[in-house]
């Protein structure tokens, strides 16, 4: 089974954990395409994908267009895969590539389809509060994760989860369920189910402004958001015309006391704001042009804060 010949498409850390285990399991990779290489941060320096680097190392022949057109689809056709994985590759892959190997194509998505079928399905649960989420290996179509499913496992999340500790699970377990998966397909023990269209969630690209915080939420809606985005976008508020990330929050105990929504006070020793709901309490603060301090370090150089309503 490891004879069968691969072709990979992925980006991200999550599908990074799916190549690994693949190289792992002794496939046959004949060739990653990921996305082209970036300028980040602020001196602009050029980053690889986490799958570029995961290829070089295991001397996987890369290929990286802005693009999937003829060229890619000839590169394709020329490597003769039996086979194609897919894992967050974050492009839309033309029919053209997906009908040429004989075993076709199959996914690797981190969400229990058809529920967040989209670019941010791990986001999205830790945004709506699931206790659950899962992992769904699924045939391939030229629709946004509308394909036939193969196999399917569930996994809990936890009150405190954030974004990279469940990304890290749903890696695992999505990696644990693929190398069950391909043997159990090519030897036809398993027979595609379709997706109820009906019960179809979406989600979207997360961008930097989906961090901006409403404290006329709820406390628990603000910390799913905190958890959710950290650490990107990461959350932040506006003060005197500025952008304070707020870095580290946790969820306080119902307070008695009515105050505005938005206000800002001391709350059990501590630094908090009054939501809709609720309190929340500001552990890790950093305002624009500086670096990240506690909250209350923060106060000790910024006094008017408090009492301030955001």
């Amino acid at each position: 089974m490891t004879k069968l010949k691969l072709i990979f498409f992925g980006t991200s850390e999550f599908s990074e954990v799916i190549l690994d285990s693949l190289t792992k399991a002794g496939y046959n990779i004949a060739g990653v395409f990921t996305r082209p290489d970036q300028k980040v941060g602020r001196r602009q320096e050029w980053q690889k994908t986490p799958v570029k680097i995961m290829a070089e190392k295991n001397g996987i022949p890369v290929f990286d267009p802005a693009k999937l057109d003829s060229t890619s689809l000839e590169q394709i056709g020329n490597l003769a895969p039996d086979m194609i994985i897919t894992a967050a590759y974050g492009k839309i892959i033309p029919q053209s590539i997906l009908d040429i190997p004989e075993f076709g194509a199959i996914n690797v998505h981190p969400s229990l389809l058809p529920k967040f079928r989209g670019p941010s399905p791990i986001q999205n649960a830790l945004l709506s509060g699931e206790k659950e989420t899962g992992t769904t290996i699924m045939l391939m179509d030229a629709g946004m994760d509308t394909g036939d499913i193969l196999m399917q496992k569930s996994i809990s999340i936890g009150q405190a989860d954030i974004l990279p500790e469940l990304l890290q699970k749903l890696a695992v377990l999505s990696a644990e369920l693929l190398l069950e998966t391909i043997p159990l397909w090519i030897e036809g023990k398993i027979k595609p189910r379709k997706q109820n269209n009906s019960e179809a969630t979406f989600c979207r690209m997360i961008e930097k402004e989906d961090g901006k915080i409403d404290w006329r939420e709820t406390a628990q809606s603000i910390y799913n958001r905190y958890r959710a985005f950290y650490p990107w976008p990461g959350i932040f508020t506006i003060w005197n015309g500025k952008r304070i990330k707020l870095n580290k929050i946790s969820l306080a105990k119902n307070s008695q006391e009515k105050r505005p929504t938005g206000k800002v006070f001391e709350f059990d020793g501590k630094i908090a704001i009054q939501t809709k709901e609720r309190v929340i309490i500001l552990e890790e603060l950093q305002i624009e042009g500086r670096p990240n301090i506690k909250a209350m370090d923060f106060i000790n150089g910024y006094k008017k804060f408090i009492g301030s309503i955001l």
